[in-house]
């Protein structure tokens, strides 16, 4: 079988705009290479090239397509492609589609996840964000793109640092309380792979800091979650409003000031899927892209 590994510049090896945080590409690659063994080969190669190059693989796999957050309706229309062209993409269009908006979090909490708070403007100003101040009676909040992944464009700001009259994020965006918990705990995160819990990491923010991710010096500790935790991260999965479990998920959570869990992101597209803590992902990921292909 050949497997692509859809990634983008920004994480292909040799890349002059690579960037610092692409090892998690070379990692997650090499796992889902050793997964597959001799059964197979998987190629890395960006998401834009020739639709005939691309073409000729049986799958692709949503590897480091990381810029698609800039070219959303771009990336959807070539996933299309591919469909069309024969080529089993894993996770589907239809899932992508669904993800690609955070809007997809509300959806969720209609459905009975456990959710944080959420303002949704179509734009966010100044204005929006003391409206929220008052609104969720809390002196922190968090504004992120609803179309973005790895803390880009995302901004915090409190009563006594409000953000200056000139900011602004000029695309639909969400306000959120912050919560402390993501500082004193972290945020806990789950891998599915085909429904089933992989394994479960802890990522801390680097001290004054409340994002998680590498790029910004953030830590991952491998998790044995607590029962109730694992519970409360596969309820979210289970609300997925798909016939059947997608290849993988990767359900992001924070602890509430009430000690429940709420979903924060459920990663579903480009997730990144921290084989260093799971050992057997590449395994798995590897016999659940061939049970796709028959």
């Amino acid at each position: 079988m050949k497997i692509a590994f859809l990634a983008c510049p920004a994480t292909l090896p040799g890349s002059p705009t690579r960037r610092p945080d692409a090892f998690e590409h070379d990692l997650y690659l090499e796992a889902v290479r050793a997964g597959l063994g001799a059964r197979g080969t998987v190629t890395d190669i960006d998401w834009r090239a020739p639709l005939e190059t691309l073409a000729q693989f049986d799958a692709a796999i949503l590897g480091t397509p990381w810029d698609y957050t800039e070219a959303k309706d771009e990336f959807l229309v070539r996933l299309g492609e591919l469909e069309q062209a024969g080529v089993t993409v894993c996770n589907p269009l239809a899932v992508v589609r669904w993800n690609s908006d955070k809007l997809y979090l509300k959806e969720l909490g209609e459905r009975g996840a456990v959710t944080i708070p959420t303002l949704w403007p179509e734009r966010a100003g100044p204005a929006d964000v003391l409206a929220a101040f008052d609104h969720f009676n809390t002196d922190r909040v968090v504004v992120k793109r609803r179309v973005g992944a790895g803390a880009i464009g995302q901004d915090s700001f409190s009563r006594d640092n409000p953000p200056p009259a000139n900011w602004s994020i000029e695309q639909a965006a969400m306000v959120q309380p912050f919560l402390p918990a993501i500082q004193s705990e972290g945020e806990q995160s789950f891998i599915f792979i085909d429904g089933i819990l992989s394994h479960a990491l802890l990522k801390r923010a680097a001290g004054g800091d409340y994002r998680i991710q590498t790029l910004y010096g953030g830590v991952e500790l491998p998790l044995d979650p607590a029962p109730t935790d694992r519970a409360a991260a596969e309820a979210v999965l289970a609300l997925l409003p798909f016939d059947q479990p997608p290849l993988y998920a990767r359900i992001d959570m924070v602890r509430l000031e009430d000690g429940r869990l709420a979903v924060i992101e459920a990663e579903l597209i480009e997730p990144y899927l921290y084989p260093e803590q799971g050992p057997n992902l590449g395994p798995l990921l590897a016999d659940g892209i061939l049970r796709r292909l028959g």
